[in-house]
């Protein structure tokens, strides 16, 4: 019977294993690089009494039934490989999350626009008066809402790729894919590998279940015929037979024999193309849940978006100031760029995941004006910025100069916009702190 399970790696989705399975009547054991000293919610963990293991070797996990990796692990460690071929199952908190499960869950992902979707469908259901949650990769831990959430509520979940490798029975009743583009190809190694990793959202799906992918991205349509759901597109750019699409600026919905308006493209209040897709995806699981056309279009023209994606902080003598700080890729930043108007000041740079910013620097079509580089991959964004003809770039030591420059570089009209097309872990905790303390920039400057 399965009794010792080994928590591998102690953010918010570790610990809040660790909790539930404890509650559950689990032993726990638990395992974190990190000293004690440097883990947040080490004081919960002792009140659980946890077996801390310092060193994993195979003798000091001989005794372990079941492994249950934080997001960050990657999966090629020694340790991983030599407990699986000794039978041990291994598995990721989202699927531990399942498994005691009760209600019916909604599952987002895409290398892009998943926080926003996932807030966005949220709110409509809310606004719908369904008795929903939104967690995952955003908000609390899945295993905190699968163990607390009734037959007769929902559940919204954020999914991220590191989450998904690591399913196995994971199934969602509805599954959303927005977008594949090359992001965190230091870690799944190549663009065919992460297209697989973010399939397997559907992988346990049924007839009886939804899948709504991106008819425009040929990555995400690519994978169709891999799925056994019942597929709802949804296209920006092409009028479909079947599915949610715009056309003369026009949101339609097309289910069955009926072909709906739901409301004008231009009146959704969150900006930029990319935005709009996320909201056809959104419409798509409002629509296949019978959530009135009213609701859908009044929550679209008040959803404000999420924090620290092209959120407006403030203005000083005529410059803006957007935070973009969870455009952690190059493909979130050329968006990001998309969507602002007008002239750019742009902050750019950070830990480097693999990734080349050719397509990113060719995205800047003459709106940016000033590039401004902070972190590991400054030198690196540079010489490829260079290579292209753009030569107006400067490098900072930090976020903090990177915004006086930026200031003082601007112009009145002009946007200062934090779109680092990179993750933040060279220098800060997570994009929520990249993006708070850039606020605090602005608006020391604001006064």
């Amino acid at each position: 019977m399965l009794k010792n399970v080994l928590i591998v790696g102690l953010g918010k989705s570790g610990v809040a294993a660790a909790e539930i399975l404890n509650a559950m009547g689990y032993e726990i054991y638990a395992y974190d690089k990190r000293p004690s000293n440097q883990i947040e919610d080490i004081s919960s963990l002792e009140k659980l009494h946890v077996k801390w293991i310092t060193d994993i070797t195979r003798q000091n996990i001989k005794d372990i039934d079941l492994i249950i990796l934080s997001p960050g692990v990657p999966l090629d460690q020694e340790f991983i490989i030599d407990a699986r071929n000794r039978g041990v199952e291994v598995i990721s908190e989202i699927e531990a999350a399942y498994r005691i499960s009760k209600t019916q869950i909604i599952a987002v992902t895409g290398t892009n626009g998943k926080t926003t979707t996932t807030s966005l469908i949220g709110e409509l259901f809310k606004n719908a008066g369904y008795k929903v949650r939104v967690g995952g990769n955003i908000g609390s831990p899945l295993i905190y809402d699968c163990y607390e959430a009734g037959r007769d509520e929902i559940i919204v979940a954020e999914i991220s790729s590191f989450q998904l490798e690591s399913v196995k029975y994971f199934h969602p009743a509805a599954a959303v894919l927005l977008n594949i583009t090359p992001d965190h190809l230091d870690r799944h190694k190549t663009m065919a590998n992460y297209i697989n990793i973010k399939s397997k959202i559907f992988m346990n799906q049924v007839k009886t279940d939804y899948a709504v992918l991106n008819y425009d991205e040929p990555n995400t349509w690519g994978i169709k015929d891999k799925i056994n759901s019942h597929i709802i597109p949804f296209s920006r750019k092409n009028k479909l037979d079947f599915g949610l699409y715009v056309d003369d600026d026009k949101i339609f919905s097309k289910l069955g024999d009926r072909e709906e308006k739901l409301m004008d493209s231009g009146d959704i209040c969150i900006p930029g193309a990319h935005n709009l897709e996320n909201s056809l995806a959104a419409c798509a699981i409002a629509k296949e849940w019978n959530i009135d056309n009213e609701i859908i279009k009044s929550t679209l023209k008040s959803f404000k978006g999420v924090e620290h994606r092209i959120e407006f902080v403030g203005e000083k003598n005529g410059v803006k100031f957007v935070n973009d700080s969870k455009g952690t890729n190059p493909d979130a930043a050329i968006k990001a760029i998309e969507a602002v108007k007008g002239d750019i000041v742009l902050i750019a740079g950070g830990y480097d995941k693999g990734n080349d910013y050719y397509d990113f620097i060719k995205g800047f079509d003459d709106k940016v004006k000033h590039l401004i580089l902070i972190g590991e991959t400054a030198e690196k964004i540079n010489i490829q910025a260079r290579s292209l003809g753009f030569t107006d770039t400067v490098k900072a030591d930090n976020l903090k100069n990177a915004v006086d420059e930026a200031y003082r570089l601007a112009k009145k009209g002009d946007t200062v916009l934090l779109s680092p097309a990179c993750a933040s872990w060279d220098m800060f905790k997570n994009f929520e702190e990249r993006g708070n303390d850039f606020k605090s920039y602005v608006n020391a400057i604001r006064g």
